[in-house]
């Protein structure tokens, strides 16, 4: 027979099982309203710092070649001295913060001092010409954040991070579906039921917050295209293969040179890393130079231009490929996810003479999911983030198909996603600059005897 409970024994039963459940639950959405604030922060200041710039370069069309190098190697000076761990994407740093279990070690990847020289330097890198984009550190940004809650939920910290991360892409692009999909995808790799239903409540409240300050928009604008079946669907075909061959030297490189390079090329950029970001800035200034400036920034005006039919110079995708992987592995904050949704419409543009059948914005489309899927080998969330972003849901057939192709073509170059493979350099010490070489004409130095 069941013991009857005085009043009192229920207030305190209910207590116990249900405020720790909804104390969860407005935690992961006051997280999410506070990551829709932020993203729509670090949007305003990229369109200011790239105005600046560009203002600047029509006027002093060489300033580049000076500000640009100095710009990296402020930018990697403060990186390594203040904010150390804020380089790069942000993404494979939310990642590692995942697997890792000291906090100390997670601290130093996620952290409000990280998030707020993220903004920072994202910021000044954008203010300076570096191809690179802010999605991918609105991530880390949103992990931060999520993270920062995590005392209040401690045994919840990888959920906040995947929360944090998810409603950082939604977020910047708009995207909610993107954004769901890239936790489940990409950072999870797994879908957990508990887990979902609070990340898709951080999410919600993350792009309700963004529509809420910036109203309802399309990243891209509406595109309307159609892809006939036949002999249109040979450009599936021709966006998957190249977009995934070129998507994944794009990463194999990144990775190559943000890891130890062998032999002396990896012990001078490890004891010379500042003077390295510099002369990336100085080649990303020639490229930005020779493409009459296209290269420089998020690349956004450029894929809206594409998309719209009109004309981008001819060498954009090509060098806009090359800034962005300079500007990847100087090792100054900037995403990549922007970067290569313009190289992929530059690259439809400079294909188009091989399909004209088929609409110029509607092979950028299917080029620009490619190409992301060949780079980051998430063909879904790469294919749902170019829909969501055009709203041309009359392609998502084709879109998928292109995405898929690519992340297998991609996988015969680079056996790993990108923001995996660079995960691991967060989770393993970092490497020790070589001692110098002894003098032959120096004598060694006199042992001192006890």
């Amino acid at each position: 027979m069941k013991r009857k409970l005085t009043p009192r024994q229920k207030v305190d039963y209910w207590m116990r099982r249900y405020v720790p459940r909804w104390r969860r639950r407005i935690l992961f959405v006051m997280g999410g309203i506070v990551i829709g604030v932020m993203a729509v922060v670090m949007a305003k200041l990229a369109d200011w710092s790239q105005s600046l710039f560009f203002a600047g370069h029509a006027r002093w069309p060489l300033l580049p070649l000076v500000l640009t190098p100095a710009g990296f190697a402020f930018s990697a000076w403060l990186t390594r001295t203040y904010f150390q761990g804020a380089q790069g994407s942000g993404i494979p740093q939310v990642m590692a913060a995942r697997k890792l279990q000291d906090p100390e070690a997670r601290s130093a990847l996620v952290s409000i001092r990280i998030a707020l020289g993220k903004i920072v330097l994202l910021t000044l890198g954008l203010g300076v010409g570096a191809s690179a984009g802010r999605e991918g550190p609105t991530v880390q940004v949103g992990g931060s954040t999520m993270y920062a809650l995590a005392r209040f939920a401690p045994h919840r910290q990888p959920g906040l991070l995947l929360a944090g991360a998810s409603a950082g892409i939604a977020a910047a692009f708009n995207a909610p579906l993107a954004g769901i999909m890239f936790g489940i995808e990409e950072m999870s790799r797994s879908f957990e039921a508990k887990t979902s239903i609070l990340v898709l409540a951080t999410v919600i409240a993350a792009g309700l917050t963004s529509l809420f300050l910036l109203g309802d928009y399309t990243y891209f604008g509406i595109a309307t295209g159609t892809l006939e079946v036949g002999w249109q669907y040979l450009a599936i075909l021709l966006a998957g293969v190249v977009g995934g061959v070129l998507g994944g030297v794009f990463s194999r490189l990144v990775v190559l040179f943000s890891g130890r390079l062998p032999g002396r090329a990896g012990n001078w950029l490890v004891r010379w890393p500042i003077a390295f970001a510099a002369i990336c800035g100085l080649l990303v200034a020639l490229c930005g130079i020779a493409a009459d400036g296209s290269v420089f920034g998020t690349g956004y005006e450029q894929s809206k231009q594409i998309l719209s039919g009109e004309a981008v110079p001819h060498l954009f995708a090509p060098l806009k490929l090359v800034a962005t992987w300079l500007s990847a592995i100087s090792g100054i904050p900037g995403g990549i996810f922007s970067p290569s949704l313009a190289v992929g419409a530059g690259l439809a543009y400079n294909l188009s003479p091989l399909m004209p059948m088929v609409p110029v914005g509607v092979l950028a489309v299917l080029f620009m999911a490619s190409y992301l899927s060949g780079v980051v080998q998430a063909p879904l969330t790469s294919a749902v983030i170019v829909a969501e972003m055009t709203n041309d849901h009359a392609l998502i057939f084709p879109i998928l198909l292109s995405s898929l192709i690519a992340s297998g073509m991609s996988r015969l170059i680079m056996p790993h996603g990108i923001y995996h493979a660079l995960s691991q350099n967060f989770t393993k010490p970092a490497p020790v600059p070589p001692e110098p070489a002894p003098d032959p004409e120096q004598p060694p130095p006199a042992k001192v005897e006890a």
